[in-house]
């Protein structure tokens, strides 16, 4: 097929303000991905935009299988608060109060 590019499981990027560090989620706009390098703003980098990955949580909080997870940018965690965030996917796990991860299967929404 003349038109296919690539399977778009791993995205290539240039780091954004700030930079991108391996194993942290990246929001650039509506793309939402899991880090797969260390680079520094304006750097190129690639991120992952399928898959399950252990992320950071709001500490204080439990969390259950299927719970909506949205991404803090301010305080780098994901939590189940919609304002000021961004959805990112679903928990595929549950996570205890307190916890530090929690499992995230990005963009996985449909309701």
């Amino acid at each position: 097929m003349k038109n296919y590019v690539q399977p778009g499981k791993a995205i290539d990027i240039t780091a954004p303000t700030g930079g991108v560090v391996s194993g942290q989620i990246v929001v650039i706009g509506s793309l939402i991905g899991v880090s797969n390098l260390t680079a520094a703003e304006g750097e190129p980098s690639v991120i992952d935009t399928e898959g399950v990955f252990e992320v950071p949580k709001t500490s204080a909080l439990a969390i259950a299988v299927g719970d909506k997870l949205y991404w803090d940018a301010t305080n780098k965690v994901v939590n189940k608060t919609a304002s000021g965030n961004t959805l990112v996917g679903i928990a595929v796990a549950a996570s205890a109060n307190p916890s530090p991860t929690a499992k995230l299967k990005l963009g996985a929404t449909t309701v």
